[in-house]
């Protein structure tokens, strides 16, 4: 499962409203890349494919393919305004090596 903190979902809701895409979904994945190996991506997506794993939280959609399933199950989402290291934050337990900055590791 994928958690969303309440901030996330905050700021979520935010930015569906401001691109015009309230009922679409967040797409959560990981892409090869990255100074440890592999990276987390965020995207705004119409509808799942097929074989994604789907979550709502609080009216906020999340979609997962099933190959970042496997990198993200148990992790949570969160969002800080902090001034300098502010942004979306990924606490990912299955992550075995984390970048400083925070947007890669490895598994």
């Amino acid at each position: 499962m994928i958690k969303l903190t309440e901030s996330a979902i905050t700021e979520l809701r935010r930015l569906f409203v401001q691109e015009g895409k309230e009922s679409w979904g967040l797409r959560v994945g990981v892409v090869g890349g990255g100074c440890s190996g592999l990276s987390y991506s965020l995207a705004f997506d119409e509808k799942p494919g097929k074989s994604d794993t789907v979550y709502e939280m609080n009216g906020v959609k999340v979609f997962i393919d099933p190959k970042s399933y496997l990198f993200l199950n148990g992790m949570t989402l969160d969002y800080s305004t902090e001034l300098l290291t502010g942004g979306f934050k990924f606490v990912n337990p299955n992550a075995q090596k984390t970048c400083s900055c925070g947007t890669s590791f490895s598994a």
